[in-house]
């Protein structure tokens, strides 16, 4: 299973996903493919982003079940503990 989810995308790379993967809703896709095309799509994703961020989700044999990698700027930054990656928080700067 791989799941992205895309915010502030340029059209055309989230035209670009939906050859690939099912839109499920605004900016979030879902499809099931190997690792070497997960890496094409990761690659296209980071090539096409811009001023954007993404997550990428996707099945794997660790105690969680997935695996995850983030790019472009977000509040929500990956952190490795006792070897299971979580999600902290930054502070809201926008007020």
């Amino acid at each position: 299973m791989l799941v992205i989810v895309l915010e502030n995308a340029p059209d055309r790379l989230r035209g670009r996903l939906a050859v690939w993967l099912l839109e499920v809703r605004a900016g979030v896709y879902v499809g099931d493919y190997s690792v070497k095309v997960r890496e094409m799509i990761v690659q296209n994703i980071e090539e096409g982003l811009e001023d954007g961020n993404a997550v990428v989700l996707w099945s794997s044999p660790n105690e969680t079940g997935f695996d995850f990698l983030t790019m472009g700027e977000s509040r929500r930054i990956p952190k490795e503990m006792d070897g299971i990656k979580l999600i902290s928080f930054l502070p809201d700067t926008s007020e």
